[in-house]
């Protein structure tokens, strides 16, 4: 760690995640023209959001700033890759990492890993699957569109709430704080696909005021003491390609998982590289 990331990363430690996520919310969701409009308006500006992929470009038409935050695109602004075996990013945003689960290991940055099995909750069952096989980390910055999509059609088969702490998870603190993507507040989706199962993780950040599937509704808050899963062997939703399946009010990570001979990514997928939904991001090996 050097000096820049430790006084980046250093306090918050030390910070009230959950509290401040709440306050978060409250301004967020607070519907004050004025405010709201403001607060809108610089996000805009300092981060060049693209108004016109919106589908609703008049601010004044968003009761919220988080109205604006999850805003839905213009038809058609996100193409999903139609091929048979193509794997579908499934959000905005950057690549933090990408490759192989090694010994059920996945790379956070030079000298971190964690487990899939600590990702996953801490159940080896929910991991095994997973073992050898890759994973993929994508950030969404404030700018980016901030829903969720499938990157393959998958018949939901769980769904667990895994409470934590909420560090940033920019770079900086990516690579100073150890194991974080399995220490922060997350909901793993476990999808049954044609190439096996597949693992949605979205990981829950400071200022994150709520993580929300289309299926369940809003997961947190409130955030539970201990893990919690929903099981979903009768009834259980399919979702398409490319179909939405969950959303972050504010921004944060997603990570997606392959079992060991299933997909491969683009040789493209690297570190930093700047990814859209529904583009092209791998293949998937059998079916």
């Amino acid at each position: 760690m050097n000096f820049k990331q430790a006084l980046t990363t250093l306090p918050q430690y030390v910070l009230p995640h959950h509290a401040l996520s709440r306050m978060m919310s409250l301004l967020t969701h607070c519907e004050n023209k004025t405010w709201k409009n403001l607060f809108i308006e610089q996000v805009i500006r300092h981060y060049g959001v693209n108004m016109a992929e919106a589908l609703e470009q008049d601010i004044n038409a968003y009761k919220s700033f988080n109205h604006f935050f999850t805003r839905e695109l213009q038809p058609g602004a996100r193409p999903i890759c139609d091929a048979p075996n193509g794997i579908a990013c499934p959000a905005d945003g950057a690549v933090s990492q990408a490759g192989a689960i090694t010994e059920g290991n996945i790379f956070q940055a030079k000298g971190k890993s964690f487990t899939a099995v600590d990702l996953l909750g801490g159940d080896e069952e929910r991991a095994k699957p997973f073992n050898n096989g890759v994973f993929t980390t994508i950030y969404l910055s404030p700018k980016d569109y901030h829903r969720m999509h499938m990157p393959l059609t998958g018949t939901l088969r769980e769904m667990v709430h895994i409470p934590g702490r909420l560090f940033s998870v920019n770079s900086a603190t990516t690579n100073a704080v150890p194991g974080l993507f399995a220490r922060n507040e997350r909901v793993c989706c476990l999808f049954d696909t044609d190439a096996g199962p597949m693992a949605l993780i979205l990981v829950g950040a400071i200022f994150v005021s709520s993580i929300e599937t289309v299926w369940h509704g809003v997961v947190t808050p409130p955030t539970a003491p201990s893990i919690y899963n929903w099981q979903y062997q009768n009834n259980a939703p399919t979702l398409k390609k490319g179909q939405e399946m969950g959303r972050f009010n504010m921004g944060s990570t997603i990570i997606v998982l392959f079992g060991n001979g299933k997909a491969q990514w683009d040789a493209e997928l690297k570190a930093d590289k700047i990814v859209k939904l529904g583009e092209r991001i791998g293949t998937t090996l059998t079916g």
